[in-house]
């Protein structure tokens, strides 16, 4: 097996957008199942985090099967955070690797504005559990410190999934 080695900047950044981070935030480009708008599940609309945790969920298969166009879906266009994650997740694929196990524990979670389309949630969380996976390589990915951050999710409509449109880290502007 070959070991790999991860530039240290390669994970910071991934930790930084996993919210992505919840994390840390679905435009679909090409027509399919997940591009069309869909009525909010009803636990998305009574908890925050539920809505948070579907989100992180669809991040990591997109990850795990290196879909750029599905992983594009889970921004609101133009996100700072959005970019930041299909360009670490280009980078990944063209070194031959798949990020797969991708889970985020969240240790803490504040809603601080809710509405059918908008959604800010304050969470403290680390990314566990994560191998990255390539020809002939398999390794764990070491388990992320717990970091704070802001993230802000919107549905334009008010129906279907959200979408991420900014992530703040603690004492920073919104990306």
């Amino acid at each position: 097996m070959d070991r790999l080695i991860l530039p240290r900047a390669l994970l910071a950044l991934l930790v930084v957008s996993v919210v992505g981070t919840a994390a840390v935030v679905l435009v679909g480009l090409a027509a399919g199942p997940e591009a069309a708008p869909r009525p909010a599940a009803a636990s998305d609309e009574r908890d925050p985090l539920a809505a948070l945790h579907a989100w992180d969920r669809r991040r990591a298969r997109a990850w795990a099967r290196g879909d750029l166009a599905a992983l594009r879906r889970l921004y609101v266009p133009g996100s700072r955070a959005g970019r930041r994650d299909l360009a670490m997740l280009a980078a990944w694929d063209r070194r031959g690797l798949r990020v797969h196990g991708m889970r985020m524990q969240v240790l803490a979670a504040d809603v601080r504005a809710r509405s059918s389309r908008r959604l800010v949630v304050v969470v403290t969380d680390r990314l566990a559990d994560a191998v990255a996976v390539g020809p002939g390589t398999r390794v764990p990915l070491p388990r992320d410190a717990a970091s704070t951050r802001t993230v802000v999710l919107r549905r334009p409509d008010g129906m279907g999934r959200w979408r991420v449109s900014a992530v703040r880290e603690r004492g920073q502007p919104a990306r």
